[in-house]
C-alpha cells in the first residue's frame, strides 16, 4: 500500500510536470520522449522474464497491438487535455474511466452489471456533469480530449482483462510499450522543437519518475491483491488538487469538488460491488500506463 501511494504522488508530479512542458512544446513530442523510456522499461521487464521472442509470442497479437494504439490515444488526449483543463479538473475527469469499464465489460468479457452497479455508474456520471455545469468547467476542446482519454483508457483496460487470460504481463507491458513507441516517434518527430536546458531537465525528471513510479506499482501489485491496491488510485483526486493548488494557483471551485467527489465514491462503490459478488475487480490485470 505504501509503494502504491507513493507511485500515485509520483504520478501527479508528472502530470504537473507535463503541464509545465505542453505550454512551450507539442504533446505529441513530450508523449514520444516519454515513450521511449517506456519502451526501455518495458524492454527490461521482458528480459528479466526471459527471452525477448518468448515474450513477444501472443494469443491475440491483434488485440495486443490495438491495446497498445488505445493506450497511445489516451497518452496523446491526455497531454492535450492537459494544456488547457486544471489539474484538479482533469483527474476528476479521468476518474470516470472504471465506470466506463464497468459498461463496456458487459459486451465484450460478457459480465453481468446488476442494477445496483448500474445505478452507481450513473451518479458517476452525473457528479461529472456537475463540474460541466453551466458555468463550470468550460466545455472546450481541452475537455473533450480528457473525456476521450478516460474513454480510450477504458477500452484499454477491458482489453487488457481479455489478453490476460492467455498472455504474460510482460507480454501485455511489451505489446503496449513497443506499439506506444513506434507510434509516438512515427508522428512525434514531425512536431520537433529544440529544447531549452530547462525543458531537458524536466523532461529527465518525467522519464526518470516514469521508470520510478512504474517500478513501484509493479512491486506494490506483486505484494498485494489488485483489489486492495486499486482503491488508493483516487488519491490521485485530492492530491490533484493540491499540485493545481501549489504549481499554478488554480483551486477548484466547491460545487465542482462536490462533483468530483460524487465520481470518487460512485467508483469506490463499483469496486465494492464487484469485489464483493467475486468478478474481477477493475483494474485487477491493469498493466500501468504511462501516464497514470
Amino acid at each position: 500500500m505504501a509503494l502504491t501511494v507513493l507511485a500515485i504522488l509520483i504520478f501527479g508530479v508528472q502530470d504537473a510536470v507535463s503541464k509545465i512542458l505542453v505550454q512551450d512544446y507539442s504533446p505529441f513530442q513530450v508523449v514520444m520522449l516519454r515513450y521511449w523510456a517506456f519502451a526501455i522499461f518495458s524492454l527490461f521487464l521482458a528480459l528479466r522474464q526471459g527471452p525477448l521472442r518468448q515474450a513477444l509470442k501472443s494469443r491475440f497479437p491483434l488485440l495486443q497491438t490495438l491495446r497498445g494504439m488505445l493506450l497511445i490515444a489516451d497518452i496523446w488526449m491526455f497531454g492535450t487535455a492537459v494544456r488547457t483543463v486544471p489539474l484538479a479538473e482533469l483527474q476528476a475527469i479521468s476518474l470516470v474511466y472504471p465506470l466506463i469499464v464497468t459498461i463496456i465489460a458487459v459486451p465484450i468479457l460478457g459480465e453481468r452489471v446488476g442494477l445496483f452497479r448500474i445505478g452507481a455508474v450513473l451518479v458517476g456520471f452525473a457528479g461529472a456533469l456537475v463540474i460541466l455545469r453551466p458555468g463550470g468547467l468550460p466545455i472546450d476542446a481541452g475537455v473533450l480530449f480528457a473525456l476521450g482519454s478516460a474513454a480510450a483508457y477504458a477500452v484499454y483496460i477491458v482489453l487488457t482483462r481479455r489478453v490476460a487470460l492467455f498472455d504474460s504481463t510482460s507480454t501485455s507491458m511489451l505489446f503496449a510499450g513497443l506499439v506506444g513507441f513506434v507510434l509516438s516517434t512515427a508522428i512525434g518527430v514531425f512536431f520537433w522543437k529544440p529544447m531549452t536546458p530547462g525543458a531537458m531537465g524536466l523532461m529527465a525528471v518525467l522519464m526518470v519518475t516514469m521508470i520510478l513510479a512504474h517500478g513501484m506499482m509493479m512491486k506494490a501489485l506483486s505484494l498485494a491483491p489488485a483489489s486492495l491496491l486499486q482503491p488508493f488510485n483516487y488519491l490521485a483526486l485530492p492530491w490533484g488538487i493540491t499540485l493545481s493548488f501549489l504549481a499554478f494557483g488554480h483551486l477548484i471551485d466547491p460545487i465542482s469538488l462536490v462533483g468530483a467527489g460524487i465520481i470518487a465514491v460512485a467508483g469506490l462503490v463499483v469496486m465494492a460491488r464487484e469485489r464483493r459478488r467475486a468478478v474481477h475487480p477493475i483494474g485487477a490485470v491493469q498493466v500501468p500506463g504511462p501516464h497514470e
